[in-house]
Formats: C-alpha cells, structure tokens, sequence
C-alpha cells in the first residue's frame, strides 16, 4: 500500500508541476514547491547548488592575477523504504560539473588550494552509495563510492571556511594517493558507523587506496576525468575514530572531542633518498626513488560552543581545532594543525549570516628539509630550505535568502608552498613570496 501511495504522490507532484498555468493558479514558485514537497514525502529528494568564486592574489604568489571558478552539484537522496519497501535503507548519488580556473594552480602555488572547489575542468561522478541501518539505527553501513571528508577528521564549525585543508585536513589531502577520498574524487569503500552510547560514537572504513591509476606524474583528476573508474584494486586505506559529546559548565555548552588513526596498506616514496640509498639531489645517486610500504596518521579533533548567543540557543561563539602527525621518511608533511573560531546569531537583522576566522599551521617534514639541504651542498647554492605553510582565513556569509548567500573572504598564506622556490626565479633561490587573496563566493542552492 505505501509504494502505491508513494507513486500516486509522484503523480500529483508531476501534474502540480507541469500543469498549464491559470489566472488562479498559484505562482511557478510555489507550485515548484508543492511538488519537491510532494517527492520528499514520496521518498524523493533532489538538490541543485551552485557555488561560484572570483579571487584575485594581488600580492606575492607565484604572480599576480585572477580567476573564476564555478562548481554546479546536482544531487539526489532515494528513502528506499518509501519507495522499494526495502527498510531502513537509503540510496545517495551526485555529480559536478566543474568549469573555470584556479587560483592556487595558476597564481599562487601554495600546498592548500585556497577553493576547496577549485579543481580541474570537468563533469565527474562524485558519490554513489547505498547505506543500511541496523539494530534501530544504532549501527549503520554504508557501501559504494563514498567521500571521507564529512564524518571523518571533520568539525561541524568548519564548513563555512573556503581554504581546502579547512575541509577535508591539509596533511591528509596532500600526502594520501590522489588526494584521499574528497572532493573532487570520491572512491568505493564500506564505512560502519556506531552509536555506542547517548555520547560516544565510533566509525570505521576501508576504502581503496587510490583514485586514480598510478601512472607517471599525470594529475589524478586527468586519470579519472569523469569519477567512473571505481577502482577497488588498489592497497587499501584504513580509518577510524571515536567521538564522544559532553557538556562545560554550568550553561552545559555542548563539546566534542574525536581521536583516530589511519593506515594506508600502499608504498610511498622516501622524501630524501632514492633507491641505491644516497640522496636524491646527489649527482651520483640513480635518481630513482626508494619506496616505503605502508603509511599512517594519527589526529584528534576538540570542538566546542564557548557562548550561547541567547538562552538555549546553538548560536553563539564556537571553536574548533584539529591536529594530526605522520612519519616523516614518507610525507612531505609531518605535522599539521588548524582552528578557528564561528560567530553566529550576532545580528537581529540577519540572525544567520556568520563570521568565520581561522589558521592553518603545516609543517614540512625533516626528510624533506633534509633533501633541500642536500641540494644546497651539491648545487653550492642558497637552495630555500622549505619550513612550513601558514595560512590566515576570514571570511563573512551573509545570507541573502533561504537560496542564496555571498561570502566575501580574505586569505593571508605564508610561505606558499612550504617555502618552495619561486619558479619565475632564473637563480632558483628564491621562495614563493607570501600571498594576500580577496575575493567572494556565492552559493545558489535549492
């Protein structure tokens, strides 16, 4: 009887929405409305957001200039209980479409991408999975081609935060295979989610190691334009953790702290020697790169509401922080921290609209300063030693409706690249010079 229902609501949402207007008829809006409120009580629900971004570096960088960068996503979530009868089952899928330049690729140069948008051109499949739940939704399993980036390493106060390590964390993003699975690539995995108590959750997944086939110095994202290689193949990853919620103090404002690891079963190339054990910037060496077998992570995640912006409210002044570390043989960086702080439910007039100002600190691994200063003492040369990268984010959303919202932002990133050299430079020795990037995102969802 409910898939019979289910599709005679679909019936009545298709007729409320083609049907010929009359001059008392409501508006297209509202009749739109009607009939995305008739599939979502149906089973059906659909998405369309677009984000679009001018940015500009006018200061330091690789060199000064422009770029837009747009990314429509187009989704749909399938209650398969509604629709099939199959209990406790739902069914996810969505896609990009990817257009525009990027600013870090072609004018900045640093190691986080100051758009988590920004990638290259192209129409890919992004997730595609099916997720079960069990024991009265105390457990939950979830299989197909799936992202990591929303549950794990992940803090409910940074989503607002343009920079791309303030989204899936800068260390994983630029030591795993292809950038682990986040945007713009997702990869097949299982992931198991537990509600172990009213406070205490645990997660757990495997996901393939790779996005993309290991092939030369070819950008994974040109491997797999179109995110249809569901490769399964690949030494695999591993991740879990555990969070557990609490409250502080006599207003019991709520905070979550969250410890995990993971571990890549694949080989990683040695940040310093090549295979015949001498240096990689030694003349004599065969240039080919040693490679280590295994690799792995250790993080931690701290959030909380510092103040409630009234009585029993969840707005207010938020804090986040993560940090995680890795070997530093096998990873450019080894340490890496971030934080900032939320500001929400200040203004009587735009009571959602928020400030977010945050820090990213990563540091470049010893093996891979080790090899700068191999090449200084075999070049003769004042080769940059790489340190670190720093990066300052401010940014304001300001919600103009319900479907739409501006986000003016400014990005300070010190030491692009980690203190890579310049590539504009003739004497290579020279760094990238520090960045100073404007600009402003809208997001147009329904």
């Amino acid at each position: 009887m409910g898939r019979v229902l289910s599709r005679a609501t679909l019936v009545a949402a298709a007729l409320a929405l083609g049907a010929p207007a009359q001059a008392d008829d409501k508006p297209v809006a509202d009749r739109i409305a009607d009939a995305r409120a008739a599939l979502e009580d149906a089973g059906y629900q659909f998405s369309v957001t677009y984000i679009g971004e001018g940015f500009a570096n006018v200061s330091g960088g690789v060199s000064n200039g422009a770029a837009y960068t747009g990314r429509l996503d187009l989704g749909t979530t399938i209650d398969l209980e509604k629709v099939t009868g199959w209990t406790g089952a739902t069914f996810h899928a969505n896609m990009y479409q990817i257009h525009g330049d990027g600013l870090s690729r072609s004018y900045v140069g640093n190691l986080f991408l100051v758009s988590g948008v920004e990638s290259l051109p192209a129409t890919r499949l992004y997730e595609f999975w099916i997720e079960q739940k069990l024991l009265g939704g105390k457990l939950s399993v979830r299989v197909g081609q799936q992202g990591s980036d929303v549950e794990f390493i992940d803090s409910q106060y940074d989503d607002i935060f343009i920079n791309s390590a303030l989204g899936w964390p800068g260390i994983v993003g630029t030591i795993l295979p292809a950038g682990g699975p986040s945007p713009p690539l997702a990869v097949p995995g299982i992931r198991f989610k537990a509600n172990l108590s009213d406070r205490i959750t645990a997660y757990l997944a495997v996901f393939d190691g790779s996005a993309s086939p290991p092939q030369g110095t070819d950008d994974p994202q040109v491997l797999n334009s179109h995110g249809l290689n569901f490769r399964v193949n690949d030494p695999p990853w591993w991740i879990g953790q555990l969070k557990y919620k609490f409250e502080i103090g006599e207003s019991k404002l709520p905070a979550t702290i969250t410890g995990g690891a993971w571990y890549h079963m694949g080989s990683f190339a040695d940040q310093r020697f090549s295979a015949d054990g001498l240096s990689l910037a030694d003349p004599n060496s065969s240039g080919d790169t040693r490679w280590l077998r295994r690799d792995n992570g250790i993080f931690m995640v701290y959030e909380q509401l510092v103040a409630c912006a009234k009585p029993d409210s969840d707005k207010g002044v938020a804090f986040f922080a993560r940090a995680s570390v890795s070997p530093s043989d096998r990873n450019l960086i080894s340490t890496y921290v971030d934080g900032g702080f939320l500001f929400t439910g200040f203004s009587e007039t735009y009571p959602d609209d928020r400030l977010g100002i945050a820090a990213i600190y990563a540091r470049i691994s010893d093996a891979a300063r080790a090899l700068d200063r191999d090449t200084q003492i075999f070049t003769g040369t004042p080769y940059p030693i790489r340190d670190y990268e720093a990066i300052l984010e401010i940014t304001y959303q300001h919600v103009v409706n319900a479907n739409f919202t501006m986000q003016p932002m400014f990005q300070y990133i010190a030491h692009p690249g980690g203190g890579a050299v310049d590539p504009n430079d003739p004497t290579q020795t020279h760094r990238i010079k520090d960045s100073l990037v404007f600009g402003i995102r809208t997001i147009l969802s329904y």
